[in-house]
């Protein structure tokens, strides 16, 4: 396989009601529908991204293309945002004008969970396998996801600075929990303040933001602008509330029934999941393929090291590919 390439590749980006929800879709590659009514051109794999939170599509944009030019252009990859996460272009709501309601709560924790298997139930084939790859609190959603639809055609699932216990008892997690849980409609004011800034500004408040980094993905620059939007910082901070709350307990269960599909990896610095999880996961699973970051990349990888992080991925699943 080669690396990421610098050329421009396809990219389809979509707004879609998923769920009820608006959801933002960016799909890497010519293939725009892997729906059963499609031709019979369809590939034999997706590689779909499940993001952190935020679950912004846009903070994945440069990580998905950088894996498509390193799988050769040879399959497809999108990302699905999160329900609600999402700014809806004008004439869009954030939620579908309709009587019938599809899920109770889907901008909690368990309704994104059922938010990504209605996507894929209703936009790919149940004939193409997939390789799911998840960041973040992304990792306990995929890890549901694996739970609740055994009949999904998961080839691999690449967990990545994994999310999946203890959240509230990490080092991020104590600072954060009171602010989350107790404190979240606090900020709802001062960003409806922040959303009447011109654009240009609220760019401008992100990079100063980002400053400490050496390099930063424009492209995570262009995203954050949409965190000016009290709509989504409440939806954002909903689902980070629950995570607080119910994401206590690994569930070895499911990693022990689906061993052979995971891939973990875990940051040697990462303040959400610090390394005595990963000492404790590994020893918990000696036969697992459970990782730890030699690298120094942060949480937040997509920030600066999304091209990296898509090579890295690629090396790992060289075999399993050649085998296809």
């Amino acid at each position: 396989m080669r690396s990421a390439s610098e050329e421009p590749v396809p990219l389809h980006e979509e707004f879609i009601y998923c769920c009820g929800a608006a959801t933002h879709v960016l799909k890497c590659g010519p293939w725009k529908d892997l729906s059963k009514d499609e031709s019979k051109n369809l590939p034999r794999l997706l590689f779909m991204i499940i993001p952190g939170n935020p679950g912004l599509a846009g903070y994945y944009r440069t990580f998905i293309q950088a894996l498509y030019c390193g799988l050769n252009q040879r399959y497809p990859v999108w990302v699905v945002s999160h329900a609600g996460h999402c700014k809806p272009p004008s004439g869009m709501e954030m939620i579908e004008d309709t009587d019938i309601k599809e899920l109770e709560d889907v901008f909690g924790l368990n309704g994104q969970v059922e938010h990504k298997l209605n996507f894929l139930k209703k936009n790919v084939s149940k004939d193409i396998k997939l390789v799911l790859i998840a960041h973040s609190i992304g990792c306990y959603i995929t890890l549901e996801m694996m739970k609740r639809a055994s009949e999904l055609q998961v080839l691999r699932s690449v967990l990545l600075f994994p999310t999946i216990e203890r959240m509230a008892q990490s080092p991020q997690g104590k600072l954060m929990t009171p602010l989350l849980c107790k404190l979240r409609y606090v900020l709802y004011m001062p960003v409806y303040l922040l959303s009447f800034l011109p654009e240009g500004v609220k760019a401008s408040l992100v990079r100063f933001a980002l400053r400490g980094m050496k390099t930063c993905d424009e492209s995570s620059i262009t995203t954050s602008v949409n965190l000016f939007s009290v709509d989504c910082i409440a939806n954002i901070l909903y689902m980070a509330s629950q995570e607080m709350m119910k994401v206590v307990e690994r569930d070895s269960t499911t990693i022990k029934e689906n061993l052979k599909k995971l891939i973990f990896y875990y940051g040697t610095g990462d303040s959400w999941c610090p390394q005595h999880y990963y000492d404790e996961i590994k020893m918990d699973f000696p036969d697992g393929d459970i990782r730890l970051c030699e690298k120094g990349l942060r949480h937040a990888f997509v920030l600066d090291a999304s091209k990296e992080m898509a090579a890295m991925i690629t090396d790992w699943l060289q075999d399993d590919l050649t085998k296809l």
